[in-house]
């Protein structure tokens, strides 16, 4: 629309939506637990190794075909997802069989939370000041998990989250600025847990490349060229 910018897009990550929304990891730990059961299971009633464990193998079939089918959920989620930050709205748009999109506009936000994952992306839950009901599995994955009732659309495993929360916030504070807040009234942020955040991130990757860079300079005195590069590469 007239007057109205693009600020972001992105998508969630394909990983985060496997592992904190499809539950991956915890599928295929409660696969390895049955599967260390029924090894036991056979041997403690007298039955050979080598009978045990193809009994026990069996399991492999449908530990591989859950974990593949969840997959292939987390990849069809991710390939209808677009989360759009504009200097108006942002707008969640979804639905893998149908296709749906969710506009929330600015001022509707009343609060915006952030966590921020060990590779960098994130969920940011938002709280609308709405009266309508927005729907939980209408939504899922793109909502805060177990927030059944009151439930927060959320940019799920949002890649670089720090960064997107601080643009969001800023997004957030000019619209307030200028629509419902008086002229003769200054806004003063006091506390932004975006830009916080992505401080922090960007100093963390400063750190990590000042280390990275130091052990391969001690490496390279202490064992050759062929073993810096190495580790320069891993």
């Amino acid at each position: 629309p007239v007057g109205e910018r693009v600020i972001l897009q992105g998508k969630p990550t394909f990983r985060g939506l496997a592992w904190r929304s499809c539950h991956i990891r915890e599928v295929a730990i409660y696969f390895g637990l049955l599967l260390v059961w029924r090894l036991w299971w056979n041997w403690s009633h007298g039955m050979a190794p080598a009978e045990a464990a193809i009994s026990a193998l069996w399991l492999i079939v449908p530990a591989t075909s859950a974990i593949a089918v969840l997959a292939a959920l987390a990849w069809l989620f991710r390939r209808a997802a677009c989360y759009t930050i504009t200097s108006k709205r942002v707008l969640f748009q979804f639905g893998a069989a149908l296709p749906m999109t969710m506009n929330i506009p600015l001022s509707r936000i009343a609060n915006a939370a952030l966590k921020i994952y060990r590779d960098g992306s994130g969920d940011i839950p938002l709280r609308v000041s709405d009266n309508k009901r927005v729907s939980y599995l209408l939504l899922w994955p793109h909502i805060r998990p177990w927030g059944l009732r009151a439930p927060e659309p959320m940019l799920s495993s949002i890649p670089d989250a720090a960064a997107v929360a601080a643009k969001l916030a800023e997004a957030v504070v000019a619209r307030a600025e200028k629509t419902w807040i008086p002229s003769d009234v200054h806004v003063t942020v006091t506390r932004n847990y975006g830009e916080t955040a992505a401080e922090k991130s960007n100093e963390l990757i400063a750190h990590v490349l000042i280390a990275t860079v130091a052990v391969v300079g001690l490496i390279l005195i202490t064992l050759g060229k062929r073993e810096a590069l190495i580790v320069a590469v891993v």
